[in-house]
């Protein structure tokens, strides 16, 4: 009977929350900040009376702006959309039908119309229709101009949201990462083109039919550390010290670019660390970098000797490093090598270079993991 109830209510039952009281506190006191702002100016332009008027709405949207800044709903164009769209539906009809119940539940209803035809589904529009038709006389009489404070309740507490989050450590507004083209081709990166594809996303989101509230990126992230913690467990306590080239060959700042060359030419090496006298990591140079040279400076003074016996590598080399520690598990190391257009990566223990992975050893380690697991 009690595991009957329990599935019956189950979905009652609140989940374990993701956030920590650390974020708790922060978006507490970034709602506070953002509604006592927007009021204040409200005040300032029309009056108290009409600032309480419409502080409903505005404290609905300052909890989605600073508690969920990463949800659909939370964007900018939901927000200004929406308070736009139901403060235009609302004060026509109630032009010509009044401010009575039945008037601000069609505006409502017409109000939530709009918004899934424009994109731009915001739950406190819905109180902001309301609002313009039944909050009161103060409000009422301002016609047509009620539109006026409701849009400068919306610019306020979405610019308070985007100065507070941003300085709190929360990218706000969402925006899609720019795509990584390094080759300038139409190929999408390397990690996108097996397992699921945003194809597969899309006809996943078609198929559940309903809204859901959180940005496609944001998806598409949650479902790539998923990935990424699942195949961290399947492989095991695979580390980058284990993985790693040891026996390693490197240069110095003062090292010329003719000896790096003659250098990686004996060793068949792509890239050289490049190390301080107190063996410091402070550059790396590849034959990407040192052809780059050679076509400014000329291919025929290089090969003679007259512009790579003199020019060192400190005037070649690139500074800083991406560089990882040793305890790296190999699952982090892929996107690195695959698709940040990273030859390999230094590994460090207590800030001194202990060895280099390169893409050929992260190949062979995953290639020996797959038999493994095959076997």
């Amino acid at each position: 009977m009690l595991v009957r109830l329990s599935r019956r209510f189950g979905g009652i039952v609140p989940a374990l929350s993701n956030t920590r009281p650390g974020e708790w506190l922060r978006a507490s006191v970034g709602a506070i900040l953002g509604l006592l702002l927007s009021v204040w100016l409200c005040q300032q332009v029309f009056g108290l009376a009409v600032a309480l008027l419409l502080i409903g709405p505005l404290g609905a949207s300052a909890i989605l702006l600073f508690a969920v800044p990463s949800g659909a709903l939370a964007q900018p164009w939901p927000l200004l959309g929406s308070y736009t769209l139901a403060a235009v539906v609302a004060t026509t009809l109630a032009h010509y039908g009044g401010h009575t119940l039945g008037i601000a539940a069609l505006a409502t209803g017409m109000s939530l119309l709009g918004m899934f035809v424009l994109r731009c589904v915001h739950p406190p529009g819905g109180a902001v229709a309301l609002c313009v038709v039944l909050a009161g006389p103060e409000l009422q009489a301002l016609g047509e101009v009620a539109i006026v404070p409701v849009m400068l309740n919306a610019v306020v507490v979405l610019v308070s949201a985007v100065f507070y989050n941003n300085l709190t450590g929360v990218r706000y507004p969402k925006r899609p990462a720019p795509p990584i083209d390094l080759h300038h081709t139409r190929d999408s990166s390397p990690e996108l083109r097996v397992g699921i594809t945003e194809a597969d996303m899309d006809a996943a989101l078609a198929d559940f039919g309903e809204f859901v509230d959180i940005t496609r990126e944001d998806l598409a992230y949650i479902i790539r550390a998923t990935e990424g913690s699942a195949l961290r467990r399947s492989m095991g306590d695979i580390r980058a010290g284990d993985i790693m080239s040891r026996d390693l060959r490197w240069a110095t700042p003062e090292t010329t670019v003719k000896e790096a060359l003659q250098l990686l030419r004996h060793h068949c090496l792509r890239v050289l660390p490049v190390l301080d006298t107190e063996q410091n990591l402070v550059g790396i140079v590849s034959l990407v970098d040192l052809s780059d040279f050679a076509s400014h400076s000329g291919g025929r003074r290089l090969l003679r000797g007259g512009g790579g016996q003199r020019t060192p590598l400190s005037e070649v080399m690139n500074s800083p490093v991406i560089a990882v520690d040793r305890h790296c598990h190999i699952v982090d190391l892929v996107p690195m090598l695959s698709s940040q257009g990273l030859h390999c990566l230094p590994v460090l223990e207590n800030q001194r270079l202990v060895g280099l992975v390169t893409q050929t050893d992260l190949i062979a380690a995953l290639h020996r993991d797959l038999l493994m697991h095959l076997s």
